[in-house]
């Protein structure tokens, strides 16, 4: 199947493992959230037992500083996209409200950003995260 459009999850490359996993986690979800057509049918195994639906949609994950995250998130505002966001002070909280408010606290261009998703058109992911590399 061939996808017109390219999801792109972007983390800081210096974050640790776990964090990495959760922000990805998180941005994954705000892309499904803005994109349920994303998400396939049900998974039926042979003993007739139900799983849930995936998204029909590969996903690359890729890294870059968190300077070069400012960049692509400046690069998505510029092209309208909508960008799912993980700032490095919801690490310290505990649940979606405070997780807003966290980034109802800065500024666009302070925003301590250590993740980045994004759901477009193929040439446009692809020169909003320019210069990021693909996670190993």
């Amino acid at each position: 199947m061939e996808f017109q459009t390219k999801v792109a999850i972007v983390v800081a490359e210096d974050l640790q493992s776990w964090q990495k996993l959760n922000v990805v986690s998180f941005l994954t979800s705000g892309i499904v959230g803005q994109s349920p057509q994303i998400i396939g049918e049900i998974y039926i195994d042979k003993s007739g037992k139900e799983y849930s639906p995936l998204s029909i949609q590969p996903t690359i994950i890729l890294k870059t500083s968190r300077e070069k995250l400012q960049t692509i998130l400046q690069r998505a505002k510029s092209k309208e996209i909508t960008v799912a966001l993980y700032i490095e002070d919801m690490f310290a909280t505990g649940h979606d409200s405070a997780n807003r408010e966290t980034v109802r606290a800065y500024k666009t261009e302070n925003l301590p950003v250590v993740g980045i998703g994004i759901r477009a058109e193929k040439k446009i992911v692809d020169k909003v995260t320019r210069g990021a590399k693909l996670h190993e």
